[in-house]
């Protein structure tokens, strides 16, 4: 992924704001994903070169805390509760079950940058395991296939909205 000129100018920007910051290496992080969806490799390597923090410790700390992503998430982000309940009540299943449908592993993005799936831990939703949330939105009781049936779903939803809205003509 190459870094266009657009973003370099955010993360030069950010860099700047927190130039006098010693620490700033997380705020400049948070900084740069809320701005521009993820803390990519490449982001990585530019925050290094303007900051002299190593690119190392700058990876280090994304794949460290949770909250940063080196990709962009999908138009869909799956999360999956893997709690103990939705665990024992089938969350592997419903997992692998996604990933068919989805044609992407736990952890990543879709090639066509629809689906995002990502293990959580509990969702607070326990009496309603096994739930993911699509969007925000809690989807609970699930098999394996109703959670491919709403993966058909969504597609069949995108497909009808691509020709210009909600009525699917230009």
């Amino acid at each position: 992924m190459q870094i266009t000129q657009e973003e370099l100018k955010v993360i030069e920007m950010i860099v700047e704001k927190y130039r006098n910051f010693s620490g700033a290496a997380i705020p400049i992080l948070q900084e740069i994903q809320n701005r521009l969806g993820c803390v990519s490799p490449d982001f990585i390597k530019k925050v290094s070169e303007l900051t002299a923090i190593p690119a190392s410790e700058l990876y280090g700390i994304v794949t460290f805390y949770s909250q940063f992503r080196l990709e962009k998430l999908g138009e869909h982000h799956i999360q999956i509760c893997h709690g103990t309940a939705c665990h024992l009540a089938g969350a592997e299943q419903i997992t692998e079950a996604l990933e068919v449908e989805t044609g992407t592993k736990c952890g990543c993005t879709s090639e066509d940058g629809k689906f995002t799936l990502e293990k959580v831990a509990c969702m607070g939703c326990c009496s309603l395991g096994p739930v993911i949330s699509i969007n925000g939105e809690i989807k609970g009781r699930l098999t394996p296939d109703k959670a491919k049936k709403l993966i058909r779903e969504i597609k069949k939803s995108d497909k009808a909205n691509e020709g210009g809205g909600r009525g699917g003509s230009k």
